[in-house]
């Protein structure tokens, strides 16, 4: 009876050692997950709205837990104070320039806290720093947003259903180029023309660049009249003296001019001799019968001379004449 009570006992006292040891284990692996018994700093930060972020939930940086959430809770003006307790292993490596923003641990794991950025001439946070933060969208305005955006890429296909539409009917310049064979055989005439547009200003283009450089080939008129300043010179003192010579030519062009208007004032002045000629009928009359004149006077006067030459007394003296210029012809001829 005694020996059934002992067993009972040393059963019992397993039973509970084995109790006891499963209690601690459990309180060491909480604790360590919930930073119990590590040493710590508080830090704040405020959101509008926290989407669900609870007590407990991890605070993370660089992809390393380095804290949990200690307190979240309304303060004035609709904000939502979230306390954290950030381990004191990486607080050299988290500064005050830090921001902290709201995420998912997953992709539909527990709100968690990412502290982020930070530079590393800002020094280290210290016990009840403040930390900017970064308001992320909730759900109901990403799924607003998508919404909206839905709308739009409904509208865009819709409207790009009308345009190929209008493209397969032919409407438009698009859909005359797809089934009107005129119109793309005028765009691909239109495009070989500028196609050999191209190839000449190419062209032209290769040419100055040719006669730049043969302005750097010296001995040549480009380049002396480039480089020379004694050519130069001379050129610009024959265009001085050209300009000379025109604004003579220009003052003898004027005198020329100011004499033919005299000629011509004389001319239409009857009263001149010149005018007299060419306007007075009386005086043309008159000069007339005086050629008529002369003309008679010189015919009997040939008369005359024809008379003396067969006269007896001068015939000798013509025939004579008449013997030494056909010696002097003769002599010429040989």
């Amino acid at each position: 009876m005694r020996s059934t009570g002992n067993r009972r006992a040393v059963i019992v006292g397993i039973f509970i050692f084995l109790g006891l040891a499963i209690f601690i284990w459990t309180v060491l692996t909480l604790g360590s997950q919930k930073n119990t018994f590590q040493k710590s700093i508080t830090v704040k930060t405020y959101f509008q709205n926290v989407n669900g972020l609870q007590k407990g939930n991890n605070v993370w940086f660089s992809g390393v837990k380095v804290g949990t959430i200690e307190d979240v809770a309304l303060i004035g003006n609709g904000k939502v104070q979230v306390i954290m307790n950030i381990d004191e292993k990486a607080v050299p490596y988290i500064h005050k320039n830090a921001k902290a923003k709201l995420s998912t641990d997953g992709l539909i794991g527990n709100k968690i806290i990412e502290i982020y950025d930070g530079s590393s001439q800002a020094p280290a946070i210290s016990n009840g720093d403040v930390l900017n933060n970064q308001e992320l969208l909730s759900t109901d305005q990403m799924m607003a947003t998508l919404s909206k955006n839905n709308d739009n890429l409904l509208a865009i296909t819709a409207n790009l259903k009308v345009i190929s539409n209008k493209m397969a009917e032919g409407e438009g310049s698009v859909g005359k180029l797809l089934n009107d064979e005129t119109f793309a055989d005028a765009l691909i005439k239109t495009v070989e023309t500028l196609h050999s547009a191209s190839a000449n200003l190419q062209q032209l283009s290769s040419n100055v660049s040719h006669y730049t450089a043969r302005l750097n080939d010296t001995g040549t008129l480009a380049n002396n009249l480039v480089t020379d300043t004694v050519i130069f010179s001379k050129l610009r003192s024959t265009v001085g003296q050209l300009q000379e010579v025109a604004n003579k030519s220009n003052e003898v062009i004027s005198s020329l001019q100011g004499a033919a208007n005299t000629v011509n004032e004389g001319l239409k002045n009857t009263n001149a001799p010149a005018g007299m000629l060419l306007g007075d009928e009386k005086t043309a009359g008159s000069l007339k019968i005086t050629m008529q004149n002369l003309q008679s006077a010189s015919i009997k006067l040939n008369d005359d001379l024809e008379a003396v030459q067969h006269n007896f007394l001068l015939r000798g003296f013509f025939k004579k004449k008449a013997k030494i210029e056909k010696v002097k012809i003769d002599t010429s001829s040989k």
